[in-house]
């Protein structure tokens, strides 16, 4: 399963997120798992106070969970559930696993708040601008072309049912989940380590992660998130400390084509067509479900740094936003994000 990228909606493209630095303790007691998972890898460090858990076993474990989601929900494996959904017919309930269900509830609620500038369906208009998975971006589309395209997008025209744990599509859109499943994914290996009785971990797969319990130094797991800048002396820009939350970057400053010294960004905006034009170069969100900060990373990318921070604002998220500007970068945080500050001397400016 190719999930290769963050943008809006997260549609396959061959595109660079922005990275964590994973600062922590390497002590001989923090147990490592890795391996490879939907295009990507997932790093796992835990710690064991018994015996009663191999690392073999773990690894066995969290491999599981990951191959369970990517054989149901890639959109890269031609009878994955959601792509026999995807080519099922028009006007016609498809019963789908309860967790494909809640995830496109969870992106149509994402959708509705940001009134469609998050939309699973958006990958049609990827594929045109040559984001896509087999493309490579090259001209501007003529507006016949976007128009064309436009018409196979659309969250609305998908319908849940939660109580029959069914889909019914009204127009031939393509759904692809690849923007909140890496999220998912952190979830629901976290929940299999504690169903080992592995309570102090950090998970993560493709950037996103979540982080429970204490290092056995007793400090929190610390993550640093790296400022674009920086990236090449990989420098964080801020070091924050989580327990029991998921943390989901999106970046927007590695792909982009440029004709006529004219930049066009990889992200595109499902509402207008077109890549973003704004300066919102990354931002970073801090939640207790990863698959829900995996989406609104992604939804914020698209609306910008003033939209952002205002929804982030008003629905109490916790965001931080690293923005272009004539000199560089520089940074703001949401009021919920001001608490995971408290110990850090990062400057964070406004607006």
């Amino acid at each position: 399963m190719r999930w290769i990228v963050k943008i809006a909606g997260k549609f396959s493209l061959v595109v660079c997120c922005l990275l964590f630095v994973l600062v922590g303790c390497d002590s001989a007691k923090v147990e490592k798992v890795t391996g490879p998972t939907m295009g990507t890898r997932y790093h796992v460090k835990y710690i064991v106070k018994s015996d009663t858990v191999s690392q073999q076993q773990v690894k066995q474990v969290v491999q599981q969970v990951l191959d369970d989601i990517n054989a149901r929900m890639s959109t890269y494996i031609n009878d994955s559930e959601l792509m026999q959904f995807n080519v099922a017919a028009i006007n016609q309930p498809y019963t789908l696993s309860a967790d494909i269900i809640e995830l496109v509830a969870l992106s149509q609620q994402l959708s509705r708040l940001s009134s469609g500038a998050y939309d699973v369906t958006v990958g049609p208009l990827v594929n045109l601008w040559g984001f896509g998975p087999d493309h490579r971006p090259d001209q501007v589309p003529e507006e016949a072309q976007i128009k064309a395209a436009f018409a196979k997008v659309g969250y609305g025209s998908v319908e849940v049912n939660k109580q029959q744990n069914q889909l019914t599509k009204r127009k031939p859109v393509f759904v692809d989940l690849s923007s909140i499943a890496k999220g998912y994914a952190v979830d629901q290996v976290a929940k299999a380590l504690e169903g080992l009785a592995i309570n102090s971990y950090m998970v993560e797969v493709g950037g996103e992660l979540k982080a429970k319990g204490l290092k056995p130094t007793g400090e929190h797991w610390r993550i640093g998130i790296e400022q674009p800048e920086l990236m090449v002396q990989q420098e964080p820009n801020l070091v924050v400390q989580v327990d029991g939350k998921g943390v989901a970057t999106s970046g927007d400053y590695r792909n982009y084509f440029e004709i006529e010294g004219k930049r066009y960004s990889h992200t595109i905006d499902p509402r207008t067509g077109y890549p973003i034009t704004h300066r919102l170069a990354s931002v970073t969100v801090i939640d207790e479900n990863v698959a829900r900060a995996d989406g609104l990373s992604t939804m914020f990318m698209v609306l910008g740094p003033e939209q952002g921070l205002a929804i982030a604002n008003q629905e109490n998220i916790a965001a931080y936003f690293i923005v272009k500007t004539g000199q560089g970068f520089k940074s703001v945080a949401s009021e919920a994000f001001k608490t995971y500050l408290a110990t850090n001397t990062a400057k964070v400016n406004g607006f």
